[in-house]
């Protein structure tokens, strides 16, 4: 079974089963402030081609006008009904549409705006060789970095010393290493992983250690000690402004 194969059936069939669920979610959204319950942004894909990714707000809006990539959990932009879509990434889940089209797939790096992509390194622009993905091993290690970020008086820094450096090494780990079986791997442990993330961090650490992942990754992903400032891959340095 080819990747992109895999992307059709999972997400129409994805949509048919999980529309009872937008369709409330959507209308929970609209009915809060009554505006457009849906976020259509552009982002960078394969190639560096923009395209519009659709996301169900969880934001006020116009919020993306305050020039900010990166949100915390304390973030005032986000609504009430925000909020707890996020905690179960509902907002994120109409990307199966997107992955119907072709512009995404369901796993495969996250896509970004192209404020974030154009601080890139050489290294780091070969995440823009494949289609962006709806989840990850970043997405499962990282599924918390709205509460990584709370609090931060510059969370778009933030995100560029305690969470890219990580996140773009295990973008290119996959890339690298990228197999149906491990697509299926990926998506299982992200399900799992809102259950039981502990049992979902192990098996990435395990599966990026048999990857011949760096020791420093590998004890991160574990995500048992505090998150350090580390440079990109491809950099000397850590990020300083942003």
């Amino acid at each position: 079974m080819t990747k992109r194969l895999l992307d059709i059936l999972i997400s129409f069939f994805g949509l048919l089963i999980f529309s009872p669920i937008l369709a409330l979610v959507i209308f929970l959204i609209w009915r809060d402030d009554k505006k457009n319950p849906f976020y259509v942004a552009k982002r960078l894909g394969k190639n560096s081609k923009l395209f519009n990714m659709v996301k169900l707000r969880s934001m006020k809006v116009n919020a993306d006008k305050s020039g900010v990539s990166s949100s915390s959990d304390n973030d005032l932009r986000i609504t009430p009904i925000g909020h707890k879509i996020r905690k179960y990434k509902l907002d994120e889940l109409i990307q199966l549409w997107n992955v119907l089209l072709g512009d995404m797939s369901l796993v495969g790096p996250r896509p970004n705006v192209k404020d974030e992509t154009d601080l890139y390194s050489n290294i780091e622009r070969e995440l823009l060789s494949v289609k962006p993905g709806i989840t990850d091993f970043s997405s499962i290690v990282f599924s918390d970095e709205g509460q990584i970020l709370k609090g931060k008086n510059n969370p778009d820094l933030i995100y560029n010393q305690l969470i890219r450096p990580w996140k773009s090494r295990l973008g290119l780990i996959y890339i690298k290493n990228q197999t149906i079986l491990l697509d299926i791997n990926i998506i299982l442990f992200t399900i799992i992983g809102f259950l039981k993330r502990e049992m979902s961090l192990n098996w990435v650490s395990n599966q990026i250690k048999i990857l011949n992942a760096e020791e420093n990754l590998i004890k991160v992903v574990k995500r048992k000690d505090k998150l350090y400032p580390f440079p990109p891959p491809g950099m000397n340095e850590i990020v300083t402004e942003r």
